[in-house]
């Protein structure tokens, strides 16, 4: 794996084990994660597993997850339910 940059094919990121929600819907409308070698995370669209991979540390997606068990994006999800 080359330097992991934000935007990069998912595919380049080598051989990394990608981890699906148990909440995804069965048409896998989720995202994935996987831990790179380097300690970072790495984040893409389930339904795109060759499209591009964000980049985050370990204390941005702790931040990430606090807030939505917190509910602080709750209403963005009410929001597409009702339009």
């Amino acid at each position: 794996m080359h330097h992991a940059y934000n935007g990069m094919p998912a595919e380049q990121l080598g051989q990394v084990a990608w981890l699906k929600s148990s909440f995804s819907n069965p048409n896998g409308n989720c995202v994935e994660f996987a831990q790179l070698p380097d300690g970072q995370l790495a984040m893409r669209n389930s339904r795109h597993p060759e499209g591009p991979a964000l980049i985050y540390t370990r204390d941005e997606i702790a931040a990430l997850i606090a807030g939505a068990r917190s509910g602080d994006f709750d209403h963005l999800v009410e929001l597409a339910v009702t339009q």
